[in-house]
């Protein structure tokens, strides 16, 4: 995302989001996950508030609105993995809630780690980064 109409979504994501850890966590989220923002569904569901003097444009995800149309059955159609992000961002950012254990298993490598980064912000630790080591795949759940 360099340029262009979905680099300026996401400014204005953030801009919407700026001084709230969690909603800045939640914009961030969805911001690395990129799809949704490209998509044309999902465009209904973030409100553009245009640039006031001196202020940049903002933008805000109505996160319940694109929850309940993501369980609405074929609203928002999409894959296990950017289900999982949406509902993410929406935890996050609107308190929205989440089946972590649901959520959170069978993120991807950048998924997980975009997850745990988001998380680490909301809870006030701006500019944590996470990363997992390069060669350890994830561990397979013990049974009890």
């Amino acid at each position: 995302m360099t340029g262009g109409p979905l680099a300026a979504l996401a400014a204005a994501l953030r801009a919407g989001a700026a001084g709230l850890y969690c909603a800045e966590a939640g914009a961030e989220l969805l911001i690395k996950q990129q799809s949704w923002l490209s998509r044309s569904d999902f465009a209904p569901f973030v409100v553009i508030a245009p640039a006031t003097a001196g202020q940049a444009v903002t933008a805000a995800a109505g996160w319940e609105a694109a929850i309940t149309a993501l369980d609405g059955g074929g609203a928002l159609p999409c894959s296990s993995g950017e289900r999982r992000m949406l509902r993410l961002a929406a935890s996050l950012a609107a308190g929205i809630p989440a089946d972590l254990g649901e959520a959170l298993t069978g993120l991807d490598r950048a998924g997980i780690t975009a997850a745990a980064g988001a998380v680490l912000h909301a809870a006030g630790h701006r500019g944590a980064t996470v990363t997992l080591p390069p060669d350890v795949p994830p561990c397979p759940a013990k049974r009890m």
